[in-house]
């Protein structure tokens, strides 16, 4: 197991290069990174890893979490004490937190000449480093205004090598060089599910992610940090899974045979899976195997627990008077159409198919939506209305079957809230059950990933 000591001489894991270095030593084994910024997403990523008797990664992305507060309002200190705060109400230690910045990169600036855009990249890189993140993802892949559409793999890995110097100047202040893991490479297409209705995708070429491992070794050279290597402990690539708005892409292993032997000859490291929302379990057990030993989710979370709202609101609909409902559905879609920005350009179609998009799409542009304050009234009206009443089982039954199942069974209470967490566990159960082999998931009922 590798471990450091603190300042008092207590032995500390470093749990992320353990997990590694147990996959490198032939064990399926791996990890899911929580990459939400949602508090109730994060707590039932906490209760779910107690449960599991595992450490728990969650990461922010660069959008979610900056140096100005991203569009959650939190910067990575507010972030980190958000997480630890939870972590703290549940008795889960904090020393099995591992905290993860994900694109760390110039993507919130593509807008701005490149050298500006750089400059604040590296001052958000240095913001999640001082705040305590280990977990660095580090991606230059984005073009800026004065950039070519597409950069070469030279500019990236140099980008990419000018951020790593800035992180390592940032663990050295904070003390926490030898803890820190970087993460290189980017998946195309972007961050959190492809803009576009996908009809296939194909898997990063061997030659492709080679290139990125040379191109990106040289430049860490060039700025003398060749040895930092040990510390690389992933690389991104794209095993052909996506989503878009309306479709998966499932994993197809027969795919990726060869694109999996440019690990063989890396003592330390793995690829990590972005992107990997809404895949059948199957499928997240066998990325694994093939040595996507980190697997990332995120807006299948928001996802699950837009279901579970939306269930309640439709019992709220049959059991409390129409004057003191909350309408968070319609709350929702009127601050959506109020402020438009998170999802036009991404939705496509006529205005009926935009509205099931907004709703229902597996992208969840809703997502961006929850910390509006309109919507956090209407929220915390329908967690009210109906924790003043009994829910009747039958209703649960009709608008949320495998939560019945868990509250007949004796294994769930039947609040709101308790509702709510336990349908985005179902979304955690499936990687929870491919990377932790010790530990199989047995659910009543199974569930979407089943």
């Amino acid at each position: 197991m590798d471990m450091d000591m603190d300042e008092e001489g207590t032995t500390v894991v470093n749990h992320l290069h353990d997990t590694i270095r147990r996959h490198k030593a032939g064990e399926v084994v791996g990890i899911y990174s929580v990459c939400s910024a949602h508090p109730t997403v994060i707590e039932a990523s906490i209760l779910q890893a107690v449960e599991d008797a595992t450490y728990l990664l969650i990461e922010a992305t660069s959008n979610q979490v900056d140096q100005f507060g991203g569009y959650t309002g939190l910067r990575p200190a507010g972030f980190r004490d958000l997480v630890f705060t939870l972590a703290d109400k549940h008795g889960f230690p904090r020393d099995q937190v591992v905290l993860g910045g994900d694109h760390l990169g110039p993507n919130r600036w593509q807008s701005q000449l490149a050298a500006e855009a750089m400059r604040l990249a590296e001052d958000l890189v240095t913001a999640y480093v001082e705040a305590g993140y280990t977990k660095i993802h580090l991606d230059c892949s984005m073009s800026c205004a004065d950039d070519p559409v597409v950069l070469g793999d030279d500019t990236v890995a140099t980008r990419t090598a000018r951020l790593l110097e800035v992180a390592e100047e940032a663990a050295h202040r904070a003390g926490s060089t030898d803890e820190i893991c970087y993460v290189i490479g980017t998946e195309v297409p972007t961050p959190g599910g492809a803009h576009e209705t996908l009809h296939q995708l194909t898997p990063t070429s061997p030659d492709a992610a080679q290139s990125t491992l040379e191109r990106h070794r040289a430049a860490f050279e060039k700025v003398g940090l060749e040895g930092i290597w040990p510390q690389i402990i992933a690389m991104v690539v794209q095993p052909a899974v996506e989503f878009d708005h309306l479709q998966v892409i499932d994993y197809d292993r027969a795919g990726t045979k060869k694109l999996r032997t440019v690990l063989d000859g890396e003592a330390t490291l793995v690829f990590e899976a972005h992107s990997t929302d809404y895949q059948q379990a199957p499928r997240l057990a066998e990325l694994v195997a093939d040595h996507w030993a980190i697997l990332k989710v995120g807006p299948g979370l928001t996802f699950a627990m837009r279901e579970a709202l939306f269930a309640l609101a439709r019992i709220e609909d049959e059991i409390v008077p129409a004057g003191a409902r909350s309408e968070l559905v319609d709350v929702l879609e009127q601050r959506m159409l109020a402020k438009p920005c998170y999802w036009k350009g991404y939705y496509e179609g006529d205005a009926a198919e935009q509205k099931i998009a907004r709703r229902f799409s597996y992208s969840d542009r809703l997502r961006y939506y929850w910390p509006d304050l309109e919507v956090e009234v209407a929220e915390m009206r329908l967690y009210e209305n109906l924790s003043i009443v009994e829910i009747p089982l039958p209703l649960i039954s009709q608008y949320l079957p495998e939560q019945y199942a868990r509250v007949r069974a004796g294994l769930l209470k039947a609040t709101p809230r308790d509702l709510v967490i336990d349908k985005i566990r179902d979304a955690l159960r499936p990687y929870a059950s491919a990377c932790f082999p010790h530990t199989r998931h047995v659910t009543q009922t199974g569930g979407r990933n089943a």
